[in-house]
């Protein structure tokens, strides 16, 4: 195997020997329940089950395989769990969605969204404000949709905005925001990821955040998304099954479409501020900036802390350079920072809203528990998707895949059919966590081997590797838009209490065009080596002459 571009474990090496095709039954077997059941838990842990049977079945006791399969899998779980960086993620998650919850009950991103509500005097400006609000609510899809919404439209509402178009709205500046945010509920669970699958090819000290953050221009799909719903808002142009609900709304008053009975409303006591308190902008501002200012200090001086040598020499001679600072960013310790940064921001809101008597002590954690409780259900498919990854390095699955695929995938294929596969994953599931779990293994050594097999090496290599990583993380979201079972699709029909058919009925033709674009007018010719600076103005240039020329106005001033 001399074109393999790392040494890969032995066992899992003598594994995709001794197993062959059958090393594809764990993530086959979590893509196709995924399909068949549309839960994704269950089908990471048969996924993960199926694994574990598979190495243990060496005699002919069945029973005793089936049982030691069980115990292998439960110590996979509670060993991705005692991971330190595993740790410090979940923790990261479930003390962000506290946070959320108490300035939430403060009142204080109402307040912010009040006052953009009141610069709003027509449908564009309607829309352009709460896609800023997207912007505001950058650390979490679930607060995005849960503060947003309930905001705004009220006042899309009285300038005749579909509930449709603002469901599209919110539901765009949702994921495509906190995928490509530094700080967010998301940031540390895809840095697992990109760790856990460089560790396949032997390189467990890579830098993760530094991957990351090359990443962001090849989101294609997250950024393009963003520009097609700020170029339809300011033109007022609609296309498809929108524009019929933008002249509906428009023409007749009827924000919901009349022959729509399954309108969803999200009401919540915990979520909501209580009555007769005095809304504040700062409520959010500081617990929110306090957590940004300590991430990237925190970021800064972590990373200072884990350097060494030559690297250290230079940092210490030029501190604030941008050589600095990217060395110390890319060598912190992500999932620490991002929970000591959200505990203390948690403290700070807590202890304004007892300033301010909002709430005492005892309503204070109960809030704070309540947010990091409704994000306990991404823990458990973190825990999964770790346990699944720890499956498929184990019975070789990755090193079968790059043997088979590395000499027949063209190069400058792979990056669209993982970005079509991850949605297809990710539209049945309803989940882009899901989705990048049972991927990110696979896509990082099957593009390192396609990528050494047709000659790249070096930063050639390592930039197409990039790509392909930036493939998945926007595949995943891309079919997450599509799909009816997508739980923040759901939460952004509740936030807008839009018919939830409606919106994705409506959203799905919108979001399968970007993808389009996205494909054909981003990863296909980046796998040519066409450069990123070219691709992006490109892809925006036609999404506007789509909207500008194809789109139709629905509103007269």
């Amino acid at each position: 195997m001399a074109f393999l571009p790392i040494m890969l474990l032995a066992d899992a090496k003598d594994n995709s020997i001794t197993y062959g095709f059958l090393t594809m039954l764990p993530p086959l077997v979590a893509i196709i329940l995924a399909f068949l059941t549309r839960n994704v838990i269950f089908s990471l842990f048969m996924g993960i089950f199926t694994g574990t049977f598979m190495v243990n079945i060496t005699g002919s006791n069945v029973f005793v395989a089936f049982f030691n399969a069980f115990v292998d899998m439960s110590e996979k779980m509670v060993g991705s769990l005692a991971d330190s960086w595993n740790a410090g993620i979940v923790l990261q998650v479930l003390t962000i969605g506290g946070m959320i919850a108490v300035i939430t009950k403060m009142g204080g991103p109402r307040a912010i969204a009040q006052k953009l509500a009141k610069r709003a005097k027509t449908p564009a400006s309607a829309q352009i404000y709460t896609w800023i609000m997207g912007f505001f609510i950058f650390f979490d899809d679930y607060a995005n949709s849960l503060i947003v919404g309930p905001i705004m439209r009220p006042v899309t509402d009285k300038l005749k905005v579909s509930r449709e178009k603002l469901a599209f709205i919110i539901d765009s500046t949702a994921a495509p925001i906190a995928g490509l945010a530094l700080i967010s509920t998301w940031v540390g669970y895809e840095l697992s990821l990109i760790k856990d699958a460089y560790a396949i090819l032997g390189q467990p000290e890579v830098n993760a955040f530094a991957v990351f953050v090359e990443t962001l221009p090849y989101r294609f799909y997250n950024i393009l998304m963003l520009a097609f719903v700020f170029f339809s808002a300011y033109t007022l142009r609609e296309f498809g099954p929108m524009h019929k609900a933008a002249l509906r709304a428009h023409e007749t008053g009827h924000v919901s479409n009349p022959k729509s009975k399954g309108v969803m409303n999200q009401e919540n006591s915990f979520m909501l501020p209580k009555d007769g308190i005095e809304y504040s902008i700062y409520n959010a501002i500081i617990p929110i900036a306090v957590l940004i200012i300590v991430a990237i200090v925190g970021f800064y001086l972590n990373g200072l802390s884990s350097l060494e040598g030559e690297v250290l020499k230079a940092v210490e001679a030029a501190p604030y350079s941008f050589y600095a600072i990217r060395e110390c960013f890319g060598s912190a310790d992500a999932s620490v920072v991002i929970f000591e940064a959200a505990l203390l921001a948690s403290l700070v809101a807590i202890g304004m809203g007892l300033q301010q008597k909002i709430f005492d002590i005892h309503d204070a954690i109960e809030t704070w528990v309540f947010g990091a409780k409704a994000l306990v259900i991404t823990a458990v498919i973190l825990i999964l998707a770790w346990s699944l990854s720890a499956v498929m390095k184990e019975v070789g699955t990755a090193h079968y895949l790059v043997t088979v695929l590395s000499h027949s995938t063209p190069q400058f294929i792979l990056p669209s059919i993982i970005f079509i596969l991850g949605s297809i994953i990710s539209f049945s599931t309803g989940t882009s966590y899901g989705t990048m779990g049972i991927l990110m293994p696979l896509t990082i050594p099957l593009a390192s081997a396609v990528g050494i097999n047709t000659g790249l090496e070096g930063t050639d290599l390592h930039s197409y590797i990039v790509l392909n990583i930036g493939a998945v993380l926007t595949g995943a979201i891309f079919g997450d838009h599509c799909s009816p079972i997508s739980d923040t699709s759901i939460l952004s029909s509740m936030a807008a209490s839009c018919d939830h058919m409606d919106h994705i009925s409506t959203q799905m033709y919108y979001a399968v065009f970007v993808g389009a674009v996205a494909v054909l007018f981003g990863y296909l010719p980046a796998a040519f080596g066409v450069p990123v600076y070219i691709l992006l103005p490109l892809g925006l240039l036609v999404i506007f002459l789509v909207i500008r020329f194809y789109g139709k106005p629905y509103f007269k001033a």
